[in-house]
């Protein structure tokens, strides 16, 4: 590494030092191509952060490509309905590595006001990983633009080698994972163990759940 001072005085003279790791991750997080697609109201919010007014594309998402094969950056916008996640979970699969994932909206984080219903998902990362969710009902463009700027920092700060190498860069974690299936009341598996698991609530004593709700 090449020290910050010494970097500083560099550049001061017209020369700038990088190293291969930064300059991989400033192509990444500069380029990204969300994938052209939208399942519910929160994809208006979402089309609306890329007309003029938000402009999406002076951050790095130029333009939203129609092909997963061409998509790096999933935005699921909507609710998730049990037909619509096993093409969701495909459509995730067609992408190239590597690949992220941002949560847009109560519906795709936990099934929203739609949660109780027998035909909807209850949050897209029982099948696929998420990287950011993005609560509210539904946001605001600049709350999208705020999860995109987030996920560009984080690409920045990936390590290409070592122990805290991201995901894509781990010879042993999937790129795939499996599309659930149609059963006869439910869809199955109802989630993919190896992405989510049902979250703990501990009870103390006094009969309360740790949020401190009865």
């Amino acid at each position: 590494m090449v020290d910050e001072k010494l970097k500083n005085e560099l550049s001061k003279q017209g020369i700038f030092t990088t190293t291969l790791e930064q300059l991989y991750n400033w192509g990444r997080s500069s380029s990204l191509w969300p994938l052209n697609f939208g399942l519910a109201c929160c994809a208006i919010e979402m089309i609306a952060t890329t007309m003029a007014r938000y402009d999406m594309a002076r951050f790095g998402a130029e333009v939203f490509r129609p092909s997963p094969r061409q998509a790096d950056l999933m935005i699921v916008a909507g609710t998730v309905t049990k037909k619509m996640a096993p093409q969701v979970v495909r459509l995730y699969n067609q992408m190239p590595e590597p690949k992220y994932v941002i949560s847009m909206g109560a519906c795709a984080i936990s099934g929203g006001p739609f949660k109780q219903g027998y035909n909807v998902l209850k949050g897209i990362d029982r099948y696929i990983p998420v990287d950011l969710y993005i609560p509210g009902c539904p946001p605001r463009p600049e709350a999208l633009l705020d999860a995109f700027m987030e996920l560009q920092k984080r690409i920045d700060r990936q390590q290409l080698t070592g122990a805290n190498r991201p995901r894509h860069l781990n010879a042993d974690e999937p790129s795939e994972f499996p599309v659930p299936r149609f059963g006869a009341h439910d869809l199955e598996p109802a989630n993919n163990p190896n992405v989510w698991k049902a979250p703990l609530v501990q009870i103390s004593q006094t009969g309360t759940d740790e949020s401190g709700s009865h």
